[in-house]
Formats: C-alpha cells, structure tokens, sequence
C-alpha cells in the first residue's frame, strides 16, 4: 500500500516538472498546475509540492539522472523523514536524520562528488561567503520571519503564547516560524506585523535617521525597507519610487494596512536607468535608499528552481542597471548625506564589485560594508554598503 502511495505521489511530481517551463515563478505555475488537476486533494498537493522543491534544490547536479531518481535524491537530502526514500532506497531511510554535510558525503559515495555542481557561478562568490557553509544551507527550507510593530510587540507575543503557536523571538522586533507556516491564520495579530526576512530587518541596524530628515527609498518594490524606515522614525519626510505602476499600486495598500496614511509619505514613478532631473525640480536628500534589482541569488534558498534557470550573462545586465541607478539618483543626495546600498546577491559583482564603483567613479566615501550571512540562519543573504556624499 504504501509502495502504491509513493508511486502515486512521485507521477504527480513528475507531471508538474515536465509540464514546468521556467517563464514563471514555480509557485505561480504550481498554483495554476492544481487548478488544472482538481482531482488532486490537499495531502497530494502539499506533497507534490514538496518534492518538486526539494528537486529543485539539486540545482544543476545530476543532469544525467531521470527525474524519478533526482527526487530521491533530493527527498533525502532536504527532509528527516520520507516515504520516496524508505519505498526507492531503504539502505538511506536509516541514515535520513543524519545533518545535511553527513548525508551529502553520502550521496556522494554513490554517486561521486556533485555538490559544486548545484549553484551557478560558484567563483563569482562574494569573498564572504564560505562555500561549505553555503551550499549545504540550500537543501534547508528557510524560515519565515516577521517584523512587529514596536509598540504592538508584547502583545503580538503575548497572543502567540496563548494560542500555543511554534516561534522564536530573536531579539528587537523580529519572530521567526517554520517554513509553512501560515501566519495569515492567526488573526489576532493583522496589522501588527510585517513579513520580512531576517537579513532584511538587519539591514536597518546603522541607519542614521532623524526626524524631518528627507529620505528616497528609489527602488522601493513591496515597500518593506520603506516601512522599516517610517516604523523607525515616523517623522522623516519619505519619497518611494519605483518604475512600475502597479508596484506602486501595491505599495498603497500595503502602507494602508500597516496604518499609513498617503500624507505620510510621497510616491513617484521613475525610470532610474536614465536621468530623472527634469523629474526631481531639485530635490535634495539627507538619505537614499538604493535597494538595487539584482540576480536574488541570495534569495535562492527560497526559490531553488532559479538555480536552473539563471543565465549567468544576465549579471552584466544587473550590474550595468545598478551602476545607473546609484549615479543617476547621486545629484539629489546632500552633502554629508546617507547612500546605503543593498543587494539579495551573493555574487561579488553586484556586492564589492559595486562598491568599488561607487567609491572609485561616484567619489563617495565608504563608511561601512558588510555581507548578511543568512545562511546561518535559514534567512535570506544579503550584502549592505554604507557610504557618504563628501
């Protein structure tokens, strides 16, 4: 019986990544993939899910191999227990509660070395980024971490004892649940938190923020440094831009739930690859936010299937948008003022690589620069370069 369960389960897996084709986010297709199959109930969804993420995770190692033995694989690798692995390979089953270094030589025994095969342009790493360390972490579901509202922190936790909710508190305004976990179902809390990762909520720690300070968050997507920035010091005068419309939509609402009013800060739409002077009628910043559109390979731990589909001769792309956008938004930056830069990348190029630039060709002094190492912490990693107009 339960032989014929997993066949069932590993058909409905290899369905949907045959029928994948890498245009969209894998959870935007497996969404539309369910819709497509109603016959699938909710244990054969979740499980579907799961492997086809945990595929995912191999990255591009066992190009060679047929899908049916890639999720073997990867099911022992990325879980402490499965039915795929006790039914295709018991001599693992015994071994699947072994730490993710254990098993990976174990793999390895049988298959030969594979693991720097599964994240793309491994030599370009950031100098930070040890890769023993950072490798394995990619077969590890990260967390899901929220900010709370200062004031509303005691209570939000107060509530998640009371209905006996799996958290940590780590300090400061940041709780974090197991992967999977739906937030959203306790209702008590709407409108307290935000859903932000640990390494983002880092990025905040050395902003220097004052009241009446004119703040530019120029590449404000979902809002999520933005509100960092309001929840820290409400009175800055804040300006949010983005080159998207329906971002900025989004945004409105976003700040709307979390209790802002549209005086409380300003919003532009703005192309930021070109010059914007005619745009800005000269106005100066105490502080720019630069969270720059970059490859996300930080981010990767929470979308494995970019490991597959990423084209490493998108990064010149990147970096030549990224240059364009810290020069171009420069002139509106005070003297004395704030540049802080932030990437989701692990890749040198976009992190040091940037900041040389920044240093070299705009003429900023760097104040400090350090990479996040999520990995650490099943969160996200990201880099983060201060620097001051002189």
């Amino acid at each position: 019986m339960l032989e014929k369960r997993v066949m069932h389960q590993i058909r409905n897996a290899v369905k949907a990544l045959e029928g994948y084709q890498y245009g969209e986010p894998l959870s935007r297709f497996l969404t539309k993939f369910y819709k497509s199959n109603r016959q699938m109930g909710s244990t054969d969804r979740r499980v579907t899910s799961r492997l086809c993420y945990n595929y995912f995770r191999l990255g591009r190692a066992f190009t060679d191999l047929a899908i049916e033995e890639k999720l073997v694989i990867a099911e022992f690798l990325c879980e402490q227990q499965s039915d795929v692995v006790a039914v295709h390979y018991p001599a693992w089953n015994s071994e699947i509660t072994k730490s993710v270094t254990e098993k990976i030589a174990l793999v390895e025994e049988r298959y030969g070395k594979f693991i720097h095969e599964v994240f793309p342009e491994l030599t370009n790493l950031s100098s930070a980024i040890d890769p023993a360390e950072f490798l394995p972490s990619l077969f590890i579901q990260p967390k899901l971490f929220i900010r709370v509202k200062r004031e509303k922190l005691a209570e939000v936790l107060q509530i998640l004892k009371r209905a006996e909710v799996a958290h940590a508190h780590l300090g400061e305004q940041t709780i974090a649940f197991p992967n999977g976990f739906n937030v959203a179902s306790i209702r008590k809390i709407d409108g307290m938190y935000e859903v932000q990762d640990l390494s983002s909520q880092k990025t905040q720690s050395d902003f220097r923020l004052q009241a009446d300070q004119k703040w530019w968050d120029c590449c404000a997507a979902s809002g999520g440094k933005s509100l960092m920035l309001l929840d820290r010091c409400p009175d800055i005068q804040l300006l949010v831009s983005d080159v998207r419309f329906t971002i900025l939509r989004n945004l409105e609402e976003r700040f709307q739930q979390a209790g802002f009013r549209p005086t409380d800060y300003r919003q532009k739409i703005l192309d930021l690859s070109k010059p914007v002077t005619y745009l800005m009628q000269g106005e100066q910043f105490d502080g720019i936010l630069v969270d720059a559109p970059c490859s996300g390979s930080g981010t990767w731990g929470r979308t494995p299937e970019m490991m597959v589909q990423f084209d490493p001769t998108s990064l010149k792309r990147f970096t030549d948008l990224q240059r364009n956008i810290t020069k171009n938004v420069l002139p509106f930056l005070k003297s004395g003022g704030q540049l802080i830069y932030i990437t989701c990348s692990v890749f040198s190029e976009e992190n040091e690589g940037m900041t040389n630039y920044i240093q070299q060709d705009l003429g900023l002094k760097l104040t400090k620069q350090e990479h996040l190492l999520g990995y650490n912490d099943q969160a996200d990693s990201m880099y983060v370069a201060h620097f001051q107009k002189v």
